[in-house]
C-alpha cells in the first residue's frame, strides 16, 4: 500500500478522537481564574491585614503562589490539577514554577549536582534567557530613545 502525505493525514485525521474544546476550555478558564483569585486574594490580605505596599504585596503574592505551586509539584498534586485544567495552570505564575520544579524532580535519582542542579532550569532556562535578554535590549532601545 503506498500512501502519500494527504491520504494519510485524511486517514489520520478521520480517526484522530476529537477534542472536547468547549469543556477544556471551560475548565483552563475556571481553574486559570481561581488561582488568579487566590493571587488577588493574596495580595488583599498582605496590603490590608500585613499593612504592606501594594508594590511588596505583589511582590509576596508572586512568591507565596511560586512557593505553593513548587511544593504542590513536588507532591504530585499539580500534575493531576493541570490534567484537569489544561493551559489554566500554565498561563500563571504557577506554571513558570511547575516547569521548574518538574525536570529537577525528575532527575533526583541523578544526584543533586549532576541531576537536579544540571535539570532544574531544562525547560524554564530558555524562558529565563530570552526574557531577560529581551528586557536588556529594549532597556538599552528605551535609553537611546530618550536621548533625543
Amino acid at each position: 500500500m503506498n500512501l502519500t502525505k494527504e491520504t494519510y493525514k485524511k486517514y489520520a485525521d478521520a480517526r484522530a478522537p476529537r477534542s472536547p474544546l468547549l469543556k477544556d476550555c471551560t475548565h483552563a478558564f475556571l481553574v486559570g481564574g481561581f488561582i488568579c483569585c487566590v493571587g488577588q486574594a493574596l495580595t488583599d490580605i498582605y496590603t490590608k491585614l500585613c499593612h504592606l505596599p501594594k508594590e511588596d504585596a505583589g511582590t509576596l503574592t508572586a512568591a507565596t503562589l511560586v512557593l505553593v505551586a513548587a511544593i504542590l509539584t513536588g507532591l504530585g498534586v499539580f500534575d493531576r490539577i493541570a490534567k484537569f485544567a489544561g493551559a489554566g495552570t500554565l498561563v500563571p505564575i504557577t506554571g513558570f514554577a511547575n516547569a521548574v520544579v518538574s525536570p529537577a524532580i525528575d532527575a533526583k535519582s541523578e544526584g543533586l549536582i549532576l541531576g537536579v542542579g544540571a535539570k532544574i532550569f531544562t525547560v524554564a532556562g530558555p524562558v529565563l534567557l530570552y526574557g531577560t535578554l529581551a528586557g536588556a535590549v529594549y532597556g538599552v532601545i528605551y535609553w537611546i530613545t530618550t536621548l533625543f
